[in-house]
């Protein structure tokens, strides 16, 4: 009876220890860059694309994890344009609202479908701007100008409106992102 006994209190003691390391190795994989080589099936040129998880600041929030998506060029054999942008998004797994801003000039009743976005970057005045509506409706397009801020930033928190009118906070932890710069010619 005492082996039993012995192996159930070592047991005890040591599951909170395993619980903790599983969850800090999950942890670094999510706060880090996941780096994946991908082929154009129509131009048959090869891309990197990055991805960096993150998370919604409300609680209640269940389903898909927010995530940052880069996407450039990196074979310098295959294209010679390597490192160029091809594009940058942020997902936020559902279907985002669309707002229609009329152009400078108009020519016929066109107008640009944006996502209205609230940015901060490690804490600073929230910057309100809109983005491009992805093609998938449930993300929006990084400008450039923006992209180089977010790379360089330690936290973002982005804000949009989900195709309800809800606000959707999500935050993102920037690791270093030298290697994504460089890949990706950004400066």
């Amino acid at each position: 009876m005492k082996p039993i006994t012995f192996f159930m209190v070592l047991l005890t003691a040591c599951a909170p220890a395993a619980i903790a390391a599983a969850a800090a190795q999950d942890s670094s994989a999510t706060d880090a860059w996941q780096l994946s080589q991908r082929k154009d099936p129509a131009r048959d040129y090869p891309y990197a694309r990055f991805t960096l998880a993150g998370r919604f600041v409300e609680t209640d929030r269940s389903g898909t994890a927010p995530s940052l998506v880069l996407e450039c060029l990196s074979d310098r054999d295959a294209h010679p344009l390597t490192g160029r942008v091809i594009s940058a998004n942020v997902s936020a797994g559902v279907a985002l609202k669309v707002i229609y801003v009329e152009p400078e000039e108009i020519h016929g009743t066109s107008y640009f479908q944006k996502v209205a976005v609230l940015y901060r970057i490690d804490g600073a005045s929230a910057e309100r701007r809109d983005w491009s509506v992805g093609s998938d409706k449930v993300s929006t397009v990084i400008p450039n100008e923006s992209l180089a801020r977010i790379l360089r930033a330690r936290t973002v928190t982005i804000t949009a409106d989900d195709s309800k009118g809800v606000p959707l906070t999500m935050r993102f932890d920037i690791p270093e992102a030298s290697a994504v710069r460089e890949a990706c010619d950004l400066k």
